[in-house]
């Protein structure tokens, strides 16, 4: 398993738990990855059955220094500190997404949102944000009905290529079963390249 590391984060954010392409291709890419070099860990998270939104008291938490917090501020950014120690620990990022009315789905967008943290995954400089997370490869697998990935009318694929690259994760490779509603045989096209993602 080339230049893939030793911990995989797998993240799947399909409503459907039977019948999504987009899990069986991560499974699959996964599942070789593993095959390849055993001793992985794989760290797996499925954002489908929904994550907390950002609230007032998340915000007002998030931007109190890390030693002024009090004891209900830590827990309520308690998931949000599991997730990106999460994202932290894992050399490869496998996210396993639909396309759900031309965006990625809205827990796979609460998933970002508890995150993308300043002075933990970024942070501010003169010139501008600087990712923290360097060093990271991440293979998306996109799945969609009618919408071509990469089109203009793509705002998930390329929206979850800017904010990896705005934490640091700028070694990101697109895997497309995209419009499988017009040529079912697309499927087998992504199957093929998932697995050469995994040699």
């Amino acid at each position: 398993m080339q230049n893939l590391g030793k911990t995989i984060l797998h993240i799947d954010a399909s409503a459907r738990a039977e019948g999504s392409v987009s899990r069986e291709l991560t499974e699959t890419l996964v599942k070789s990855m593993l095959e390849k070099c055993k001793d992985t860990r794989v760290l797996r998270r499925d954002v489908s059955q929904g994550l907390p939104f950002l609230d007032e008291a998340w915000v007002e938490a998030n931007f109190t220094d890390t030693a002024s917090r009090t004891s209900d501020q830590r827990m309520k950014l308690a998931l949000s500190d599991t997730l990106v120690n999460e994202l932290k620990s894992a050399d490869t990022i496998v996210i396993g997404t639909p396309i759900y009315n031309f965006s990625i789905p809205a827990a796979l967008k609460a998933w970002i949102d508890l995150v993308a943290r300043a002075r933990e995954t970024f942070k501010y400089t003169d010139n501008g944000p600087v990712g923290l997370l360097e060093g990271k490869k991440a293979i998306v697998v996109v799945a969609s009905g009618g919408t071509k990935v990469g089109s203009e009318i793509d705002f998930a694929s390329n929206y979850l290529k800017h904010v990896l690259g705005f934490l640091g994760i700028t070694d990101v490779e697109v895997i497309a079963a995209d419009q499988l509603m017009i040529d079912p045989t697309r499927r087998q096209a992504a199957l093929t390249a998932s697995l050469q993602s995994a040699a």
